[in-house]
């Protein structure tokens, strides 16, 4: 793949030196990785767009991650993009692999910051790595309006903002400015005092996460289920063939199915991908919420 044999200090040369992709050589690599697994497509594909990968790389070296890390976490995010990219969708690829991109090197960031995990809901990440810009904005305007603010209502504010519960702003303040220590420490003087490793979460998932990870599932299929209902029975069916399956159907099959050409087949997918994508913008506020 693009990034086998590279450090950090040639790649980010290579993919300067890259082409430049337009809108419809983009689409035709998309298609080609899509419908014949064209590796060679691949490979233009994430080449192409590796520059964009080490650009959102950069953003994160704050967190203390080394450079060549975070760059082979944003390929792999980049190269997960490719794999799933709908080119029909009518969205340019950067737009889509941005996403990709960025939850790699969160995820990766996450699981690295300490020896305790620092937590991988969507509200924690979002806490995490946002938490220190909304209090350093929360802070320059109460200095402006000369307003002083103690330590409960920076972090109240800071709740508010960013939507999380205050608790969470306390944790995650106690885990972003404290320091990593021996994990068989006791907890107290005492001789008899219980180690800190003994405290640690299973990393099993637990109950909370149960309930959320289903909450979430559920949310999901209920705005695919409502954005489906809008389509045709022939657009369903193609939709539900294409893209809901383990094992996704062909153009050519589908097509020899509803006797059908594969670009009238792809034409369908398309305007029904159209109509639920339209149905899921006027729930715009819930989906963004939801992806954070």
């Amino acid at each position: 793949m693009a990034l086998d044999g590279m450090t950090d200090q040639h790649l980010p040369r290579k993919a300067m030196k890259a082409e430049l992709l337009d809108a419809d050589t983009e689409l035709q690599l998309a298609r080609a990785w899509r419908d014949q697994r064209d590796e060679q497509a691949l490979h233009r594909l994430i080449n192409a767009y590796m520059r964009l990968a080490i650009a959102q790389a950069a953003k994160f070296k704050r967190y203390g991650a080394p450079m060549n890390d975070l760059i082979q976490e944003a390929g792999l995010g980049l190269m997960k993009a490719a794999d799933k990219f709908d080119p029909d969708r009518g969205v340019r690829f950067s737009t889509y692999a941005i996403w990709w991109i960025k939850a790699s090197i969160q995820d990766y960031v996450m699981r690295n910051w300490s020896m305790v995990r620092t937590g991988s809901t969507s509200a924690q990440k979002s806490l995490f790595f946002n938490m220190k810009r909304v209090q350093a904005q929360i802070e320059r305007e109460a200095s402006v309006s000369g307003e002083a603010l103690d330590g409960h209502q920076l972090r109240h504010r800071i709740a508010s903002e960013i939507g999380v519960p205050l608790r969470d702003v306390e944790m995650m303040e106690g885990r972003l400015s404290g320091s990593d220590f021996s994990l068989n420490a006791t907890q107290s003087t005492e001789d008899e005092g219980r180690e800190w490793i003994d405290a640690l979460a299973d990393d099993g998932a637990q109950a909370a996460e149960i309930v959320e990870d289903r909450h979430d599932t559920e949310q999901m299929r209920d705005w695919i289920i409502a954005a489906m209902d809008l389509l045709s029975e022939r657009e369903r069916y193609i939709v539900r063939e294409r893209k809901l399956r383990d094992d996704p159907r062909t153009l050519e099959s589908l097509g020899e199915e509803l006797g059908l050409s594969k670009e009238r087949i792809r034409q369908v997918e398309a305007a029904a991908m159209g109509k639920m994508r339209k149905t899921l913008e006027e729930n715009a506020d819930e989906v963004h919420q939801f992806l954070l």
